[in-house]
């Protein structure tokens, strides 16, 4: 299923403010939330779909790219609907937005109990050549990641009693105060280790290879970063998993040069070719086309081919190929070549006679690039 644009999940403009865009985050987050809607599956979609929308645009980076790529560009490989996200993170994410509003409504000011531990990201980097762009791929990556060793056993923290917080009173002039923090024993994980295999280190985790399938989707940048949620290291007593982002590596071409969704391809042609004009044969990243050179070409003169270039990676059209024709001048000619050209070199049909309507270098630089 296509993923719904963040803008709209949030009901906001493209142009919204951060603060626009944090109201409309926590009155969706408030309406759909699970204390306020137990039992009720859409509304847990709904609230996670909000929240995977708050992630993206309350970040100015990501917002920057999901503006410019749309899904892809924020992690393409990313299921849809939200169900990338599971509550715990949305908790330890996006918590304090609500000002302790979920704990005074929905019953239960305290604490949700022991906290999920998250594990750390993992980041790779991926080479592609320019036909991989074109198309898309699927790659295989091998990542050392940890993940949770068989037969670890755990007990109930004796600091916290399960709890995943210490909690101190303090006498103030006003009174008795209570504060709770983070059990500095576990961790607020509420249990800890008691046995392990040897291969595991104090929290139960041990390093594996494992071989992953990343679908890289077509029209992807060199720099963009994809993000596979719960594909990066494992979290401690069945955690919430961290991520693998994978940044895209993009390879030179021998003969295409990239500018957004446009290739650009230098191509020679020879003076005879130039003169009487012809239908030369160029090279695409896939294939071959033809293209009819003009008699009278000048060299410098660029050649458009629509829609011969790189898909946009948000789905919107195809980029162009521009190729530039360079008229090949000899360097070596025979006796005969000589003296034909020296009986040329004064007829008028020989000298300069440029159209001043013709572009100059400049104007056909910019002609390239845009």
């Amino acid at each position: 299923m296509a993923k719904r644009d963040f803008y709209e999940i949030l009901g906001v403009q493209r142009g919204a403010s951060d603060s626009d865009i944090k109201k409309a985050y926590r009155k969706l987050a408030i309406k759909h939330h699970p204390d306020k809607n137990p039992d009720d599956a859409s509304a847990e979609s709904k609230f996670k779909e909000a929240a995977e929308a708050y992630e993206v645009l309350s970040d100015q980076q990501k917002r920057a790219k999901y503006d410019r790529f749309g899904h892809a560009g924020v992690g393409g490989a990313a299921g849809g609907g939200g169900a990338g996200m599971n509550m715990d993170d949305i908790f330890s994410q996006f918590g304090d937005i609500f000002g302790g509003a979920f704990g005074d409504a929905f019953g239960g000011g305290g604490p949700r109990g022991p906290r999920r531990m998250k594990g750390s990201n993992l980041r790779i980097k991926v080479q592609l050549t320019l036909a991989e762009i074109a198309e898309g791929v699927t790659k295989k990556v091998k990542v050392f990641r940890m993940v949770q060793a068989e037969g670890v056993e755990y007990d109930t923290c004796r600091q916290c009693s399960g709890t995943g917080q210490v909690r101190r009173v303090t006498n103030t002039i006003l009174g008795q105060m209570q504060t709770a923090s983070t059990c500095p024993s576990c961790g607020g994980l509420g249990r800890s280790v008691t046995s392990k295999p040897k291969d595991a280190d104090e929290h139960g985790l041990r390093r594996e290879e494992s071989v992953l399938d990343i679908e890289i989707p077509a029209g992807v940048e060199d720099g963009m970063q994809l993000n596979l949620r719960g594909k990066g290291n494992q979290a401690p007593a069945g955690g919430i998993p961290g991520d693998l982002l994978v940044q895209i590596r993009e390879s030179d071409h021998e003969a295409f040069t990239r500018n957004g969704k446009n290739l650009h391809l230098d191509h020679h042609i020879s003076f005879v070719e130039a003169s009487l004009g012809a239908q030369v044969e160029i090279p695409l990243l896939q294939s071959k086309a033809k293209i009819r050179i003009e008699p009278g070409t000048q060299s410098g003169k660029i050649v458009r081919l629509k829609g011969k270039g790189l898909p946009s990676v948000d789905s919107y059209g195809r980029g162009d190929l521009l190729v530039n024709l360079n008229v090949w001048t000899p360097q070596e000619l025979s006796p005969e070549e000589k003296e034909t050209l020296e009986s040329w070199r004064e007829a008028p049909n020989f000298q300069p006679d440029p159209d001043p309507r013709d572009k100059g270098f400049f104007e056909r630089v910019r002609d390239m690039f845009s």
